[in-house]
């Protein structure tokens, strides 16, 4: 009807959604309902007789009214609950919202001429199987089968039925190259990763994150709907509480994930889970057949070899001695560094932890050069001064 206030809601990452906006002028909602709380408690007092100061002329309707998915965490629980409403009392000519909870987009559904927009995320294309397929080696040392695997998973995401997600169980010893390759894929299709560390929740907070807290909180289902990537990346999914399983059946078979306050359609994406499992049937025993089912492939990544090892002591040396200053590099030889590391190769097929030793072994090498260069000045005796 004339007068009505039109709705879009829009489901993606802040930074496209601040591109739809473009540079018009709007107003934040958050402002509006600020301004109209003071407002309320403001109290005019009249003296009969005198005329009133307060003006009588009605507001001018807002043009534009904008409010961003972090905005709802500051609005009340009775604001939400009846948003429509609040809507109708501000009747702005436009309302535009980012990745609102359900029961916004309900309310406003059913109240309002309401339309939706859907960000494109960054979709897996045979030129992209085709990057994978030449620059793994360069990114990742060893895990050949790997490449081959992934090769086969990714494929059905490059066609245009899929509406899906393809969901994948990287498994196999620690730092051996898992978080490494999802990197590596998620950098072949852009945006900022969606990585999150299931070991890092502890059980009462992980379950109001997966199934929904208050609308305050923060959920994985928010985070779903404000990432920026096509892939999906969930470290040390082995950490989590059987109990939790169920949250992800509907997730990894459709591409939806819904808890108490959020709806969630990734799509096409791809979920990357890993894991320290050692076995398919450690996975199995573990998940049990209703969540093992839902894996589209299992990708085991195997522990380096001696010769592999140094191939990444190799290169570890090599990209870390390239970003010295001309000074440092003066004052050590990346021949010496890897002869010195070498022997970790023995001991050690954590490419992380490597990574943190030929840091180390640089550094002091570095403080133990600069150091001989400044002769040591002897504290002063008191008994010589007297």
């Amino acid at each position: 009807m004339p007068g009505d206030t039109t709705v879009t809601i829009y489901y993606g990452p802040l930074s496209w959604f601040k591109e739809r906006l473009g540079k018009k002028k709007h107003s934040g909602l958050l402002d509006i309902v600020y301004e109209r709380d003071e407002a309320n408690r403001r109290h005019t007092h009249v003296v009969e007789g005198q005329e009133s100061s307060t003006p009588n002329a009605p507001a001018r309707r807002t043009k534009r009214v904008v409010a961003e998915s972090s905005d709802y965490a500051s609005l009340n629980e009775h604001v939400i609950t009846n948003f429509a409403g609040l809507i109708r009392s501000i009747n702005p000519n436009h309302l535009l919202l980012h990745n609102p909870p359900a029961n916004m987009h309900a309310q406003l559904a059913r109240a309002l001429p309401t339309t939706v927009e859907r960000y494109d995320y960054p979709a897996m294309t045979r030129d992209t199987l085709v990057q994978f397929r030449d620059g793994f080696s360069s990114h990742l040392v060893g895990q050949a089968a790997v490449k081959e695997s992934l090769l086969a998973a990714l494929y059905p995401l490059t066609t245009l039925k899929r509406t899906k997600p393809v969901v994948l169980m990287f498994y196999g010893p620690s730092g051996v190259g898992k978080t490494e390759t999802a990197h590596f894929v998620n950098g072949l299709l852009g945006g900022t990763l969606l990585r999150k560390q299931f070991s890092m929740f502890h059980n009462d907070k992980f379950a109001s994150y997966l199934f929904g807290g208050t609308h305050s909180e923060s959920s994985f289902a928010r985070d779903l709907l404000d990432r920026e990537s096509g892939v999906i990346l969930i470290d040390e999914f082995d950490k989590a509480n059987s109990v939790f399983h169920s949250a992800f059946y509907q997730l990894f078979d459709g591409g939806v994930f819904e808890d108490k306050n959020y709806s969630v359609r990734i799509g096409p994406s791809l979920i990357i889970c890993t894991s320290n499992y050692g076995t398919e049937d450690e996975i199995r025993k573990a998940l049990g057949d209703a969540l093992y089912s839902r894996f589209d492939s299992l990708v085991y990544f195997k522990p380096l070899t001696k010769p592999e090892i140094k191939q990444v002591i190799d290169r570890l040396v090599d990209d870390r001695y390239g970003q010295l200053s001309l000074d440092e590099q003066a004052r050590l030889t990346p021949t010496e560094l890897k002869s010195v590391l070498y022997p970790l190769a023995d001991t050690s097929g954590n490419v992380r932890k490597l990574g943190k030793l030929v840091e180390e072994v640089i550094s002091l090498v570095l403080v133990r050069a600069i150091l001989s260069e400044v002769p040591a000045t002897d504290t002063p005796n008191t008994k010589d001064r007297a």
